[in-house]
């Protein structure tokens, strides 16, 4: 996922952005308060927060956590790209492209095109401009699966936990509440997981090797 929203120089938003530094899918460490000190002063908290707050123009672009001790607020965290738009109509030649893939969980044929960002939301607003990479191959049997998951998220605000499918990880990126954005679950990209996570295993076998008890 990018975006290409730029803030402008100088700003609050562009500041925090520089000292945050966000990986490419919208990411940041947690910045603490403290940090903002020298050239980051600018950023420190008055009233709520006016620069990290869902209106601000950060917040239009990234799922921003402020953690809080009491009513100050002591930690600032990107949780990736805000996903803009409803998804209306997937283009013609993404669904035949994607029709004639197997399943991204079961390796069959007779797929449903499904939308990977399983809360509703597309990541750009304009549907001509939707991509292969929102969409992917799911049978029946998977796509219904990856549906009541989806309506459990959505009803609690709690994300898919993958540890329950054997996997040695909840999510790939970010955290098990639901912070506004799917990436990182695994119904969102079954195969990136799988691949994500086989290195974590290769790691641990690799370590096991070079140090065996």
């Amino acid at each position: 996922m990018a975006n290409d929203w730029k803030p402008r120089p100088g700003s609050q938003a562009e500041l925090f952005l520089r000292l945050a530094a966000p990986d490419s899918n919208g990411y940041s460490r947690a910045v603490w308060v403290i940090e903002f000190v020298g050239e980051f002063a600018s950023l420190k908290l008055g009233n709520g927060g006016s620069w990290c707050r869902e209106s601000s123009s950060l917040g239009k672009h990234y799922n921003i956590e402020r953690r809080k001790d009491g009513q100050r607020i002591v930690c600032v965290q990107l949780h990736g790209f805000k996903e803009q738009g409803q998804v209306r109509q997937i283009p013609v030649s993404v669904r035949r492209a994607i029709s004639g893939q197997p399943c991204v969980v079961l390796a069959t044929g007779q797929v449903e095109v499904d939308h990977r960002a399983g809360r509703g939301k597309a990541l750009r607003t304009d549907s001509a401009e939707l991509t292969e990479d929102d969409f992917q191959p799911m049978s029946k049997a998977a796509n219904n699966a990856k549906r009541q998951h989806c309506k459990t998220c959505r009803d609690t605000d709690t994300r898919f936990d993958a540890k329950r499918l054997g996997f040695p990880v909840s999510q790939i990126y970010g955290k098990s509440d639901w912070q506004g954005s799917c990436l990182g679950c695994y119904w969102y990209d079954p195969i990136k997981f799988v691949q994500e996570t086989t290195k974590h295993y290769q790691s641990r076998l690799l370590q096991t090797t070079r140090h065996p008890s």
